[in-house]
């Protein structure tokens, strides 16, 4: 078990990694032209640093993995009201890598990422709303 002090720096590093993913999927969103593919890659990214973040401060060890459904599944023994969410948010593992290279498939829809940018926006407040007031970044 790791030392508090350590353990909550580290949460907080995750936890602000996820804001990071979440501004830049807004203004890829935001942009003329949006860039839709990249703003979706954000989306998962947050969606996973975030759950990742809840991972650490509840000192659980993770494999690493951009699979959204393995992560959730592991802060469902922590915070089982999570599992409404942590199943919208299995969606957004493709965007982990969908996308990121030339000949991939089209760019998506932009309802998609709109949509992608409320679960990892919702999935970002719910691991905050579970951590103590001191801990976010």
């Amino acid at each position: 078990m790791r030392p508090d002090i350590e353990r909550s720096k580290e949460a907080r590093a995750w936890l602000q990694k996820a804001a990071h993913d979440l501004r830049c999927a807004r203004l890829d969103l935001d942009a003329l032209p949006p860039v839709l593919s990249d703003a979706a890659f954000h989306c998962q990214q947050a969606a996973e640093k975030a759950l990742k973040g809840f991972l650490t401060w509840n000192d659980c060890a993770f494999r690493r993995t951009h699979d959204l459904g393995e992560i959730g599944a592991q802060c469902l023994d922590f915070d089982a009201s999570l599992e409404p969410l942590c199943r919208r948010a299995e969606g957004l593992t493709v965007y982990a890598w969908m996308f990121r290279y030339p000949g991939d498939t089209e760019e998506p829809e932009r309802d998609d990422v709109e949509e992608a940018l409320a679960v990892a926006t919702e999935m970002y407040e719910a691991v905050l709303a579970r951590l103590p007031a001191d801990a976010p970044p």
